[in-house]
Order: structure tokens, then C-alpha cells, then sequence
């Protein structure tokens, strides 16, 4: 590359490609101009727009800090732009050159044309934030080894097979990061860089790290993640001033007993390793992180090839090296040899592809989902995508006693039919409840659902694995039911016995069914306490539950037996048979059947026989035990039940109604808790009756607010909404928010939490106001019946309501609200262009809200140089929320009427690991666009065919608010 270009070459060069564009095109580019910052890298043509300024030199050319450039431009044209900076931006700060701006044809970010830079970029004498992520750079560009100042070195997303010894000779630099590169060692050198404080090497190909490493005594961070490390030198309990050390999916088979000695260290990740022992020190450590290793297995007489399952049945293996790069795999062992190695991919939460061939792989998901394709699972290369869905009632198909404990995971493409059944891993919530219980897998295949076979594995406690094959991708998720039990019922008769209650059993004689079909069951217990306290009976008692299912024909040729316990306590030889009821109910029928006079009850002391000849007429998989792999039959209609009541009530079957509605209750209570340190953000929550108590002691460091609610029950999968009320409002509008109600969906076992901004259009300034939130219920699931929910509602006006809770917003000091508005006002605040959509004041108050700790990555890759962090970091020493709302803030007035700002903040979240709110920040946006359309049409703007060459464009849509 050349060293410079000057005189007529320059003008030229500013010319290339421009002979179609006015004269004044010069004089356009200097909107972009705008204090110390000159932002180009969104722009097309970016690198003509910077020669046009270097041709004309204007003065404010001569105060920019803040350069970003997009290196998607013709390599000439590139290297034309580079080599004039060290002249006409000679006040240079900060430089950030990345690709990254252009995606394929699967969403993937593309590399830029960057191969090396002009050596007289050096001559940046005041550079000290460079970032050359997303480029095609194979070797370290030899003038930033000349570069003294430098501070922050960003190098991520390249091709890069190693780093030079005179990278050690940079005296200022303090963070480096050189991640999904292809880096196999590093130069002793490295442990020279004195002042560094946060290295990062993670996705690379590294075997081995330089005993040198342990001179970097300033580090205080240090992520080693996907390689393939298989020890580590002794010299890391060198590194004092660490704090986090990340270790995740390596080979490491030990570790240094030394580093649990290091006074500041706060966070260990080992996850995923191949350690088998720890030393003491570090086992019982509160700060490390073991998940996903074999600890306490025996190692195998004859190792098992990288790509099978894991010692635990299962466990697939780890991600090392690079998504991008699938050929580098790990260097095989002497079995190896024998055994073809599998490539073994562990993907950030900025990638939601990966490649398989023919040669299959072992694949870790972002979200923690494992998946392994065998070889030959496909025959020709395919691209896998994926996403994890919120639950949502539409989406999650349970039974009337399934519970969900798990999100939703979408893999595709759909319906593609492996040759070779696909390993899958799911975590899951552990169920709260596990007698007479089971967990499965939930998948849909073509226009119906089935439960997959399951297998569950546990890492840890807390930590379990629901592990199936999937013959196809498609929607998948964790549902926890009762014990199913399935037989194939052949002409010669068979015996089906309930796993969890021996003595439910159902006897097909011989010459019940001509055909085999198959017949299944599943048994649920109510606890005689809260019978005897529904019905006010102390000596009332049940016998389990039975549903019973089948396929076929409706009819049996011959009478089946079935077998019931007697209800508990009871016995044949003492009952009275006036109380002992047989119950019946099958849909669509609205209530339960006494049809005790219609059979015969052939009693023994501890069970009850009786005869029926069809008790079904479909199987739903939620009722069934599949056949393996998979179940196909829909969900719906429920399956008959019997049940066997012992009582003195009359009109049995409305009181068996009202029990069986209560075995799918919920008995919850709701919360509102205000943040402390800022009123405005209010917190609600749903919980189960159980876990208020310990939930508000963990909360109550950090939020204040009134009692819970009264104890209300809800159905699994109900909708309900909560409201501000008395003159507080929601404070946006969000993609959950329905009228100005927030929305949420109870399930049982996930976490019904969000957190909100609520405002007030009542002068503060003059007294608090004291409003309220009520929650109020939506619609139930399709499979709960009228009269169950009916039943369970208040009667007249306020049928729907279920509890208030109050919430004050305090009085606003007279100097509090000018310091609030100096720190947080961007009216009018407009960020984004009509391309990308809109973002408003509260939208980047959600998001700040939503930050945490990770607001130092996020502001490295929005282009805020390390030395702005440090200020702001001093600033606001003990205000975490201020230094999260200051940097965004700032940088959101600097970007102020940019197009393309809103993209960058998108793609900011994503590259630091923040797909949450980057997800959220796209919901905000397509709302905003749904209300803009929703508006027109109202309005009669839209036009008829919006695909004619005559339709006008559309106005930017108004900013939707989070």
C-alpha cells in the first residue's frame, strides 16, 4: 500500500466514481462534519466523502477527535483515504476502521477489504483507540507497532495466525482483543505489555500460552474461551490484580492450585473443560464455575473420539475455534488417528447460523442449547439457523396438567429430514414437583405436536439437561406431565400398569381388539388435605385420577377391566357403598357423570374393578407415551377420566368439577417494588405462594414497596395484564404494552418478571403522587373449560380484577429536577432515520436500565475511546447508573439526526453479547412502524397497491418508546 498520495493523485482520487454527482458535492459532505467527530463508516461512499474534506481542508477538519471509516469500500480508494489521515486529521484520538457493516445472504456479518494500512499512519501521533475488527488482516499492520500512545487495540474477527514480538513494546496500551482470529501461540513478548488491564483471545486456536504471561501484573481481565488449551502455566497465580479469569470450552485437564490464591479474583469460568479432578482450594471456591465437566469420572482405558458423547451420557462437546473458520479443529490425538475428529463449534450470542457437512459436528449454542449432527446426518452441506423464542400461548401447546420449563427453541430450516437422527440438549427449570412426574421434549412435525423420547442428565443441582433425537427441525421445548404409561395392545390381550401408582391397572382380555392399537395412561393424585378443605369433609378422600387414551377403533370387541385404589384410608371391608362414587368425564361434556349405578363395582379390600368396552376417541401426545421416536397426534381433544370419590356429599359431580379445577391451579402472589435509588422504575413480578418470602428478602436490597398481593390462583398459560392507575402511567410504549397495560403469560416454573418506567403528567414538584398498579387477568388457554374459569372469577363489574398494589412517585426537589433534566434531557430526541427507525428518550432509558456492567464493551464497540470511559468511570465513581445513562446519552447527542445511529446500537448489543436488549430494541422498532402503518390507513394515506411504480414513499414512522 502506498505511503501517501498527494496534489493532483489526491483530487483525482476524490474524484474517482463521482462524475455523475453535482459540483457542489464537496460542500454536501460537510454535514457530516459535526464537533470532534466524523462518523462515515454507515454512509455509502464514505471514503469519497473524506477525500472531498481533505481536498478542501476546512477548519473544523482540523478539530476531529473521532474517526470511523468502513473498510467495505475499493481497496485503491481505501488505501488512498488511509495514507492522507496523518496530514489532514492530525488530532486523531480515535480510529475505528471495521467491516462488519455488510451481511450475506444468511444474516452473517461480512469481512472488509482491510488487508494492511499505510505506513504512515503511524504519524498519528495522538492515537490512542484503534479498532480494525471485522477486516482481512493475516498479519499485524507493522505501523501499529509504532504507534506509543495506542491504549485500546481492537483486532477481532480477523484472520490473524499469530502476533509479532514487538507488539510488547507498546508502553500505553491497556486493552487488547484479538477474539475469533486463528491464533495457534503467542510471542513471549506479550508479557511485557506492562500497563495492560484486559486481554482478550478468546475463539482462537491456542494449545499453549507463554510462561511470559504472568508479567502482565496490571491485568485485571483475562478471556481465554474457546481454544484448545490443555494446561496452563504456573505463572498465572503471578497476575495479582486479576479479577475475572474466563477458561471456558478448552481441553483443560488441570489447572494451577495457585490461582485460588489470587486476592481479586471474583469470577473463575471452567465450564466445559475435560477436568476430572480440581484441587481442594478451587473446588469449594464460591467464584468458580465447573459446569460441563467430568469431575469425579475415571478416565476412559481408551479415549473416545472428540466428537462422540461425553463421559455422561450425552454431553456434547465444546466449542474451539472459530464459527467462522469450521475447518480448524481440534490437533487429534494418537486414537484420533483411527477415528476422524469431529469439528466442535461454540457460538456467540452474534451468530444465529452455523455450517454442517457431511462430515457432522458438535455445536454449543449461545443460549446454552447442544446440539450434535453425526457424520452422514446430511449428505450435501446445509446452513443451520436458530432462534429462542419467548413462550407464549399460541406457541407452547400443554395439557391440562403439563407444566412449561423451558423457552422455545426454533431451529431451521423445518421439516429437513436427517438421514441420521440428531442428538439435541435442552436446559430446563428443575420441576418443583418429580413424584409421578416425567420431563419430555416438545416438538411439532407438519400440524401437530408430539412429545420425543427423553433422557435427562444433571450437571449440577440446579443445572439439567433434557437430551432427545430429533429426526427433524422444527419448534422444540420442555414440558414437564405426568408419568404417561403406553402399550401396543395385540389380539391375545396384554396388561397395562401405571409406573408411578401400581395399582392402577388396565386388563385387555383376549379378543378385545382384532387390530393392534396402542392404549396409554396417565395417573394424577390430588392431596386429601385440600379435598377435605374444598369440601368440608374430613373423612372425604379421592383415588387417583385416571385418564386413559387410545387409538383405533372407539369400541372394544370384549369388555376391558380397569383397576382403581380405593380412596385412601379406605378399605373394602369397612366402606359404606351408599358414599363411594365411580366419576366419569369425557369432552366435550361440561360435567363429571356418576355412573356408579351403571357399572358393577366388583370391590377387594384395597381396589375397585369395573368394566367398560371404549373410553376414547383420540390420542393426544400429551397423553401418550410415543412410539420412538416421535408422537405426531394432536393435543386436543382431552381424554376421559375416572375417578373414585368416598363421601356424604349429594351432586358429586359439580364438586368433582371444582377439584379437578383446582389440581390445575396456581396459587401465586403478585409484586410491585420501586428501585431505591430511582422511584420511577418499578418492578412486577408473579410468584408462586412458596418462593415470596425468600424472593423479597433477595429484592429488598435494592427495591422498596408495599406487601404482596392476597394469595390469587391462575391457570398454567394465562394471560394477564397489569395497570397504572391514579395518575401514573407507563412511561413508553413497549411491544408488551396492549392500551397502556403490560402484558405477561403465568407459567408456573418460569420467571413472570418485568421491569418498567412509569411517569406522571401531575406536578411533582408541588407533592407526591400516590397512584397504583391492579393486575387484572386475560384470556386462559384453549383447554381450560367456560365453567372453570367462570368459576374461579369475581362476580359484577370487577370480575376481571385479581389485586392493587400502591406506588409513589416522591416529591421532586426544586434543584433535584434541573440536575435530573441536565443529566438525562434529549428533547426533542429523534434518534435514527427513517430507514431504521426512531428511538426516544425512554426507549434509551430502558436500555440503560437494561446494561449493567456490561456498559463498558457496548461503548467500545459504539466508538467511545477507553479514555472517555475512564473519565466517565471517575465521574460517577458511585453511581453505576450514571455512568451507564451518561455514556449513552452522550453518544446519543453526538449521533442526533445521523442516519443509521439505531443500527449501530443494534449491532453494538449484539457484538457484546447483549442479544436481549438488542431483540428488544428491534421489537420497539417494528412496533413504531406497525403503530406508522396502522396510522396511515386510519388516516386513508396508505396507498392501494403499494407495489405500483406510482405509490409515494411512506413518511418516517413515529418513534416507538420502550
Amino acid at each position: 500500500m502506498a505511503a501517501a498520495v498527494e496534489g493532483p493523485e489526491l483530487e483525482a482520487a476524490a474524484a474517482a466514481g463521482d462524475a455523475s454527482e453535482d459540483a457542489d458535492a464537496g460542500s454536501r459532505a460537510r454535514p457530516f462534519l459535526g464537533g470532534n467527530r466524523l462518523s462515515l463508516d454507515l454512509y455509502p461512499g464514505g471514503c469519497q466523502r473524506l477525500l472531498h474534506l481533505c481536498v478542501q481542508q476546512p477548519l473544523q477538519l482540523l478539530q476531529v477527535e473521532f474517526l470511523r471509516l468502513s473498510t467495505h469500500e475499493d481497496p485503491q480508494l481505501l488505501e488512498a483515504t488511509l495514507a492522507q489521515l496523518p496530514q489532514s486529521l492530525s488530532c486523531l484520538r480515535s480510529l475505528v476502521l471495521k467491516g462488519g457493516q455488510h451481511r450475506d445472504t444468511l444474516g452473517a456479518c461480512l469481512r472488509g477489504a482491510l488487508t494492511t494500512l499505510p505506513a504512515g499512519l503511524s504519524g498519528l501521533a495522538h492515537l490512542a483507540h484503534l479498532d480494525l475488527s471485522f477486516n482481512s488482516l493475516e498479519t499485524l499492520p507493522a505501523c501499529v507497532l509504532r504507534m506509543r500512545d495506542l491504549g485500546a487495540l481492537l483486532l477481532s474477527h480477523n484472520c490473524l495466525s499469530e502476533l509479532p514480538e514487538a507488539l510488547g513494546a507498546l508502553p500505553a496500551l491497556t486493552f487488547l482483543a484479538v477474539t475469533h482470529n486463528r491464533l495457534q501461540t503467542l510471542p513471549p513478548a506479550l508479557g511485557a505489555l506492562s500497563t495492560l488491564q484486559r486481554l482478550d483471545l478468546s475463539q482462537n486456536l491456542l494449545d499453549t500460552l507463554p510462561p511470559e504471561i504472568g508479567g502482565l501484573g496490571s491485568l485485571l481481565e483475562l478471556n481465554l474461551a474457546s481454544n484448545r488449551l490443555q494446561s496452563l502455566p504456573a505463572s498465572l497465580a503471578g497476575l495479582r490484580s486479576l479479577r475475572l479469569l474466563v477458561l471456558h470450552s478448552n481441553l483443560l485437564a488441570s489447572v494451577p492450585a495457585g490461582l485460588a490464591r489470587l486476592p481479586l479474583l471474583t469470577r473463575l469460568d471452567l465450564r466445559d473443560n475435560q477436568l476430572r479432578d480440581l484441587p481442594p482450594e478451587l473446588l469449594d471456591a464460591p467464584f468458580v464455575r465447573l459446569q460441563g465437566n467430568p469431575l469425579g469420572e475415571a478416565s476412559p482405558d481408551v479415549p473416545s473420539s472428540p466428537g462422540g458423547l461425553g463421559a455422561k451420557g450425552g454431553r456434547p462437546g465444546k466449542g474451539r475455534g472459530s464459527p467462522h473458520c469450521p475447518d480448524h479443529t481440534s490437533v487429534p490425538s494418537t486414537v484420533a488417528a483411527l477415528i476422524p475428529e469431529m469439528p466442535r463449534l461454540f457460538l456467540t450470542s452474534d451468530l444465529d447460523s452455523f455450517p454442517v457437512t457431511p462430515r457432522g459436528c458438535s455445536v454449543t449454542l449461545a443460549c446454552g442449547v447442544r446440539l450434535q449432527f453425526p457424520a452422514g446426518a446430511t449428505a450435501t452441506p446445509i446452513t443451520i439457523r436458530y432462534r429462542l423464542l419467548l413462550p407464549e400461548p399460541g406457541l407452547v401447546p400443554l395439557g391440562p396438567h403439563d407444566a412449561l420449563l423451558s423457552h422455545v427453541l426454533e431451529l431451521q430450516p423445518h421439516g429437513v429430514a436427517f438421514r441420521q437422527d440428531v442428538g439435541l440438549w435442552l436446559l430446563f427449570t428443575p420441576p418443583r414437583a418429580r413424584r409421578c412426574r416425567e420431563v419430555v421434549v416438545r416438538t411439532r412435525n407438519d400440524n401437530s405436536w408430539g412429545d420425543l423420547e427423553t433422557h435427562l442428565e444433571e450437571e449440577a443441582p440446579q443445572r439439567l439437561w433434557a437430551h432427545c433425537q430429533a429426526p427433524h427441525f422444527s419448534w422444540f421445548l420442555v414440558v414437564s406431565r405426568p408419568v404417561s404409561n403406553a402399550c401396543l395392545v395385540p389380539p391375545e390381550g396384554t396388561l397395562l400398569c401405571s409406573s408411578g401408582h401400581p395399582g392402577v391397572k388396565v386388563i385387555f382380555p383376549p379378543g378385545a381388539t382384532e387390530e393392534p392399537r396402542r392404549v396409554s395412561m396417565q395417573v394424577v393424585r390430588m392431596a386429601g388435605r385440600e379435598l377435605q378443605a374444598l369440601l368440608g369433609e374430613p373423612e372425604a378422600a379421592v383415588s387417583p385420577l385416571l385418564c386413559l387414551s387410545q387409538s383405533g377403533p372407539p369400541s372394544f370387541l370384549r369388555p376391558v377391566t380397569v383397576q382403581l385404589p380405593l380412596p385412601s384410608g379406605i378399605t373394602g371391608l369397612s366402606l359404606d357403598r351408599s358414599r363411594l362414587h365411580l366419576l366419569y368425564w369425557a369432552p366435550p361434556a361440561v360435567t363429571w357423570d356418576d355412573i356408579t349405578a351403571q357399572v358393577v363395582l366388583e370391590l377387594t379390600h384395597l381396589y375397585a374393578r369395573f368394566q367398560v368396552t371404549h373410553f376414547s376417541w383420540s390420542v393426544p401426545p400429551s397423553f401418550l407415551s410415543p412410539p420412538p421416536p416421535v408422537c405426531t397426534a394432536p393435543l386436543t381433544p382431552s381424554p376421559p377420566r375416572y375417578w373414585l370419590w368416598y363421601t356424604t356429599k349429594n351432586c358429586v359431580g359439580g364438586l368433582a368439577r371444582k377439584a379437578w379445577e383446582r389440581l390445575r391451579l396456581h396459587r401465586v402472589n403478585l409484586i410491585a417494588l420501586q428501585r431505591r435509588r430511582d422511584p420511577e422504575q418499578v418492578l412486577l413480578q408473579c410468584l408462586p405462594r412458596n418462593k415470596v418470602d425468600a424472593a423479597l428478602r433477595r429484592l429488598l436490597e435494592r427495591y422498596r414497596g408495599p406487601e404482596p398481593s392476597d394469595t390469587v390462583e391462575m391457570f398454567e398459560g394465562e394471560e394477564f395484564f397489569a395497570a397504572f392507575e391514579r395518575g401514573i402511567d407507563v412511561d413508553a410504549d413497549r411491544p408488551d404494552c396492549v392500551e397502556g397495560r403490560i402484558c405477561f403469560v403465568f407459567y408456573s416454573h418460569l420467571k413472570n418478571v418485568k421491569e418498567v418506567y412509569v411517569t406522571t403528567t401531575l406536578d411533582r414538584e408541588a407533592q407526591a403522587v400516590r397512584g397504583q398498579v391492579s393486575f387484572y387477568r386475560g384470556t386462559v388457554p384453549v383447554q381450560v373449560p367456560e365453567e372453570a374459569e367462570a368459576a374461579r372469577q369475581r362476580k359484577g363489574a370487577d370480575a376481571l380484577w385479581m389485586a392493587t398494589l400502591p406506588i409513589k412517585l416522591p416529591r421532586l426537589r426544586s434543584s433535584e429536577e434541573p440536575r435530573r433534566r441536565a443529566g438525562l434531557s434529549l428533547a426533542p430526541l429523534n434518534l435514527g432515520d427513517a430507514e431504521t427507525g426512531f428511538l426516544t428518550q425512554s426507549n434509551l432509558l430502558s436500555v440503560a436500565g437494561r446494561l449493567g456492567p456490561d456498559w463498558p464493551t457496548v461503548a467500545l464497540h459504539l466508538g467511545v475511546s477507553y479514555r472517555e470511559l475512564q473519565r466517565i468511570r471517575h465521574e460517577f465513581r458511585d453511581d453505576l447508573d450514571g455512568q451507564i445513562r451518561h455514556m449513552l446519552f452522550s453518544w446519543a447527542e453526538r449521533q442526533a439526526g445521523q442516519p443509521g445511529a439505531v443500527g449501530l446500537l443494534v449491532q453494538a448489543l449484539e457484538q457484546s453479547d447483549r442479544q436481549d436488549v438488542a431483540e428488544e430494541v428491534r421489537a420497539v422498532l417494528e412496533l413504531g412502524c406497525r403503530k406508522y402503518q396502522d396510522g396511515i390507513r386510519r388516516t386513508g394515506l396508505a396507498p392501494k397497491d403499494p407495489a405500483l411504480p406510482g405509490s409515494s414513499a411512506p413518511q418516517p414512522p413515529e418513534p416507538a418508546q420502550a
